[in-house]
């Protein structure tokens, strides 16, 4: 079988997504937790706070709610509807330090969730610091030149 073959038998039994359907609840799903945390926002404002302490109250509330979520297995119930509208939001980032040190807290404190706590955003934390340092380098580049 060749490799034209085999990929041709595999997007045959492959079953088809529904893009529309997908993308809809990504954005109602993403929407919605970002409008949970508009309101949590606007809680904050009404307790006369500055507008930095609100936005640092409403991070850690909704690093909080994301890791509750995830610890009542609910997070998990989201992200099979909302797809990736649920690891945009500073949600899904508390998701996924949450859940692989819940997961392996059984091996221990320090082997299993001090080791694995970023088993999953530790390359994203990664990746993005290190893309944001390039795009700052080549915007720093772009105003020498111009």
């Amino acid at each position: 079988m060749t490799k034209r073959e085999y990929s041709a038998y595999v997007s045959s039994l492959a079953p088809k997504s529904p893009l529309g359907r997908d993308v809809a609840c990504a954005f109602l799903i993403g929407g919605g937790i970002c409008t949970v945390g508009q309101l949590i926002m606007m809680g904050f404002e009404a307790l006369k706070l500055s507008e930095t302490q609100c936005a640092t109250a409403t991070s850690i509330a909704m690093v909080f709610l994301g890791a509750l979520l995830t610890a009542l297995s609910l997070y998990d119930d989201l992200a099979k509807v909302g797809g990736a509208g649920t690891l945009v939001p500073i949600t899904g980032f508390s998701n996924a330090v949450s859940a692989p040190a819940m997961e392996f807290r059984s091996e221990g404190f320090v082997t299993g969730t001090a080791v694995k706590i970023f088993a999953i955003a530790g390359p994203v934390l990664v990746f993005g610091i290190g893309a944001s340092f390039l795009y700052g380098v080549g915007l720093w580049l772009w105003g020498l030149i111009f």
